[in-house]
């Protein structure tokens, strides 16, 4: 690649990270859509819908731990090119005739992708730490946001390709243009991405999977109930909402799905001037909790607005797209401090800890989304989400000082 002859070795291995992960999201977008709409269309319930997803949040979170245990012992490099090969294993698997895609394959073909996801997401998460010295606090916030950003603008783009190639080619034939999509990344990705990236000097044992530092502790809980409280609507409940209650097509199902999804990572990777424009400083504790607290007014509103029989479908693009924003900016606050928390040395054992948290919120979310939608519908759904971002905000209080957390950087580091 001439174009990146002339960059430094910092900045051309962001790019190719960031490149790398773009192209896992993508496909990963389109394959969740593909799933959750090709399944509820051949007569699936809610909560077996749940059910196709389960494995792919249970494996996710136990990736974060073993992921970051294993980034530390063979390189970021090499735990973010296997990932990409278990999604194209993963593809492969729904290749199968129609009659073999039983729920019981489905789920391990979704095991497979979770357990990919989540090696590649922490090891891009974990690798930015290392491109970039410990003063350069600013620069990092920003390549944080940017990559978190436009990851899930893409995991948007992929949700309405999912939609797309549904409605044109089939889900075979969907499956099949990804699964080539993503080979010919891999290739790519093993020949560029070679620079060894994390691997510790010494080797962690497999106790020290678990954090024992309690910003990290805090705020991983805080994340757990942060991506909860979005994937109890989102998951499930929304989009069997829009198909089943309001009629609307699957192409503009995805539409909007992607629509909410590429907003929201717009407003990512814009995150770090809108919280300086705030506050006038990096995000701290105080931007976790206020902006967690202004995120749970929205499913509130939203929740009451379709009780007061508001036309649904406007309260509910206009809601969420709300929503999008604020949630979208304690994302990325969440994201930065997690980066900012994690020691130098054994970056990925503390990142893969707070994304095994990530993972644990969107599996309660998943199983939340299918079965409160089911029992008692999409407005309990948001009570639900309003309560849990409180408690969010809440567990915030507990994360330290900027002025606590430098003195626990000169221990540790």
């Amino acid at each position: 690649m001439p174009s990146l002859t002339g960059l430094s070795a910092g900045v051309k291995n962001y790019l190719l990270i960031t490149a790398n992960y773009w192209s896992f999201t993508l496909t990963d977008g389109a394959l969740r859509m593909l799933v959750l709409l090709h399944f509820h269309q051949l007569g699936y319930t809610p909560i077996q819908l749940a059910l196709l997803f389960v494995f792919y949040e249970i494996f996710g979170v136990i990736t974060n731990l073993v992921g970051g245990w294993l980034g530390a012992r063979i390189g970021l490099n090499r735990t973010m090119n296997l990932g990409l090969g278990l999604q194209v294993l993963a593809l492969a698997m729904l290749t199968l005739p129609p009659e073999w895609l039983t729920l019981i394959w489905v789920m391990a073909a979704q095991a497979l992708s979770g357990i990919a996801k989540d090696l590649n997401k922490m090891s891009a998460k974990s690798a930015i730490k290392l491109l970039l010295p410990e003063n350069a606090q600013g620069r990092l916030y920003a390549w944080v946001a940017f990559l978190t950003g436009s990851k899930n603008a893409l995991k948007g783009v992929g949700f309405f390709l999912g939609a797309l190639l549904l409605s044109l080619w089939g889900f075979s034939g969907a499956i099949w243009a990804m699964l080539v999509l993503l080979l010919l990344v891999w290739g790519a990705s093993l020949w560029l991405l070679r620079e060894e990236l994390g691997r510790t000097k010494h080797q962690p044992k497999f106790k020290e999977i678990f954090s024992n530092s309690s910003a990290i502790n805090w705020l991983s809980a805080a994340r757990l109930f942060l991506f909860a409280a979005r994937d109890v609507w989102f998951v499930i409940a929304l989009p069997v909402f829009l198909k089943a209650t309001l009629g609307w097509d699957f192409w503009q199902v995805g539409a909007f799905m992607a629509l909410w999804v590429i907003g929201y990572g717009a407003v990512q990777a814009l995150a770090p001037q809108v919280t300086q424009r705030v506050s006038g400083q990096l995000p701290q504790r105080a931007a976790a909790v206020g902006w967690g607290l202004a995120l749970a007014i929205w499913p509130a509103l939203i929740a009451l607005g379709l009780l007061a029989d508001w036309p649904a479908g406007q309260v509910l693009v206009v809601g969420l797209l709300i929503f999008g924003v604020f949630f979208a900016v304690n994302s990325s606050v969440h994201s930065y401090l997690i980066v900012r928390y994690a020691r130098s040395e054994g970056v990925s054992l503390d990142v893969g800890f707070y994304y095994m948290a990530n993972a644990m919120g969107r599996l309660c979310g998943t199983l939340l989304s299918g079965w409160v939608f089911q029992v008692y519908g999409l407005v309990a759904c948001l009570w639900v989400s309003t309560a849990l971002v409180l408690v969010a905000a809440l567990l915030a209080l507990a994360l330290p000082s900027e002025g606590q957390l430098e003195s626990t950087h000169t221990t540790h580091n």
